[in-house]
């Protein structure tokens, strides 16, 4: 039986439920949910901040959070099928259906160009700014990340967080195409997020990172060089808030302790000696410091 057939066969085989959690798997729907989060965040605090009324932008929320997730959804299938390569080695990534056969490379490409497509329609409807923002996602995502720099050099990370942070400019871009200072502070604190957020998800996947030939920083500078470059990024989080004062005095208070608590909670892993669980730890605070301050944001804007 030819590989063509034999994926046929495999695809068939596949029960419903199976299928759906494959096809979750293919779009990362985590990273899809952590990105919706902060794209509404820009697009709320977007219409806060030019006092439009929520109910009357419906159509605006709909298109930018639909096409918003359509676009991420699709560029994180296409990171899929360029990785299938490589995911087989590595613990967590063996199981995605790309590797397994479960969807075949044809319609992992068929879904990725499908749902950009799709997603960029959507986007371009509310305006061309938050399209055009939409599309430097996709190509810092797929070209400059997946495709040129992940497998090349140690600042594939920082390359990368470009097109993480690009969700919340095209929720504010949506309502406000003019894009003021506020709007790139979200950037801002997206990108300066992500390295540290990364790094630490490399330490503790620091030997499947090596198997796979990935120059991620803790594989080519070690642990201690990740250390330091984590608590400098971190570090660079504590101005931003300040210049956030139109969300109110006590957001630039919670923010500023969210940001002081990581930096102490970094700093703290030069003096532990178990490397892996200091990792662990910056990982969750990551997490939640994410969801915490996006969410903040948004609950300040109305009490």
């Amino acid at each position: 039986m030819d590989n063509s057939r034999l994926a046929s066969a495999v695809e068939e085989a596949i029960p419903p439920a199976a299928a759906w959690k494959d096809f979750l798997s293919l779009i990362k729907i985590g990273i899809v949910n952590s990105n919706l989060i902060t794209t509404f965040t820009g697009l709320w605090v977007a219409i806060m901040m030019t006092e439009k009324h929520f109910f009357q932008s419906l159509d605006t929320v709909f298109l930018t959070l639909l096409g918003t997730s359509l676009i991420i959804a699709g560029s994180c299938a296409l990171n899929n099928y360029i990785d299938r390569d490589i995911d087989p080695i590595m613990e967590r990534t063996k199981e995605r259906p790309t590797v397994t056969g479960r969807i075949s490379g044809g319609k992992v490409l068929a879904i990725g160009f499908s749902f950009i497509a799709a997603g960029l329609l959507m986007v371009f409807m509310t305006n061309a700014i938050a399209g055009l923002i939409g599309i430097i996602g996709v190509f810092s995502y797929v070209v400059l990340y997946s495709m040129w720099s992940k497998r090349r050099y140690v600042s594939n990370t920082v390359i990368g967080s470009i097109s993480g942070a690009v969700p919340p400019l095209i929720g504010w871009a949506a309502v406000d195409p003019s894009l003021p200072a506020m709007a790139w502070m979200l950037f801002l604190i997206m990108f300066a997020w992500q390295p540290p957020h990364f790094y630490a998800l490399a330490m503790r996947r620091v030997e499947e990172y090596r198997a796979a030939n990935i120059p991620m920083l803790p594989v080519v500078k070690g642990f201690a060089a990740t250390k330091r470059s984590i608590v400098m990024w971190v570090a660079l989080l504590l101005p931003l808030p300040f210049f956030m004062f139109s969300l109110g005095t006590p957001f630039v208070v919670f923010a500023t302790i969210l940001n002081v608590g990581w930096l102490i909670l970094g700093i703290a892993g030069y003096k532990m000696k178990n490397d892996i669980k200091w990792a662990t730890t910056m990982f969750v605070y990551s997490l939640n410091y994410l969801t915490i301050l996006f969410t903040a944001m948004v609950i300040f804007t109305v009490i």
